[in-house]
């Protein structure tokens, strides 16, 4: 088997606070980049033990977030700033059998996520794709989904893991925290989280092996409304090719092809 891995941030263990934790310029933010980084190797240990093959980790955090130097020596590192275009990317995705997501956390407007948002924690208030909530899970499922590629594990805060397990019937979760805002949280201690997660994609893959999860597949056509918090943000994004404006604040993309328009 080989595994796609994607990663984030806000969802692991000790990374609670936006400004000093997860932006770059934050006080603590090299620390934590480390803390996820070992959560990503507790999960390549527990795939190397099932003889999982072959394991790319996508470096999913805005500004970047893994250490290279200290990466899994079994894992491959698919990073950089800007990341290539998605059209691309979704070649390198194809050669891979299923995908994961590490340190993950809930969808915008969600009052228990620590650290909830989608893509732009500064920019997006929500996406809404045809009538439903989503946030940064459904984008990867649905995009590796289209793929071909199954959802099947996630590690994250326990609000994460709710928003999975309900997109996505029988995939496995580890929840190594619980946020009581969005700025505050309950972690597991590094160490027992990381133990968690490695015991938890074992799991995930043995159940994979023994009762498979389809990819995630929404039929089209396909609608995405995205509203920012700020009326210059939707104005850049009016002025994409094919993009309505709804409102001061919401812009409106449509296609029946959900590769062209998850990221957009």
């Amino acid at each position: 088997m080989k595994v796609l891995v994607c990663t984030d941030i806000e969802g692991v263990a000790g990374v609670v606070s936006f400004e000093t934790h997860s932006y770059p310029e934050g006080k603590y933010f090299e620390s934590c980049k480390k803390l996820l980084t070992q959560e990503v190797n507790a999960a390549v240990d527990g795939m190397v033990e099932s003889g999982v093959e072959e394991i790319l980790v996508l470096d999913g955090h805005g500004p970047g977030g893994i250490v290279f130097e200290e990466l899994h020596p079994a894992a491959r590192l698919l990073h950089g700033r800007p990341l290539a275009p998605w059209s691309v990317l979704a070649g390198v995705m194809k050669e891979y059998d299923v995908g994961i997501m590490i340190g993950q956390h809930a969808m915008a407007g969600v009052v228990d996520g620590n650290l909830a948002h989608t893509q732009s924690s500064k920019a997006i208030d929500s996406y809404v794709l045809n009538g439903r909530p989503i946030g940064e899970i459904a984008q990867f499922a649905l995009h590796i989904g289209a793929l071909g590629l199954p959802m099947i594990f996630l590690s994250g805060d326990e609000a994460a893991c709710r928003e999975a397990e309900a997109l996505i019937p029988g995939i496995t979760t580890v929840s190594v925290k619980r946020g009581l805002s969005r700025n505050s949280a309950i972690s597991l201690s590094a160490a027992a989280a990381r133990e968690k997660i490695r015991e938890g994609i074992k799991l995930a893959l043995r159940r994979q092996q023994e009762k498979p999860i389809p990819p995630l597949v929404w039929e089209p056509p396909y609608v995405l409304e995205k509203k920012f918090f700020h009326t210059d943000a939707a104005d850049a994004a009016a002025a994409r090719p094919g993009a309505e404006r709804v409102d001061a604040q919401t812009v409106r993309l449509r296609s029946d092809d959900i590769c062209s328009i998850i990221y957009a």
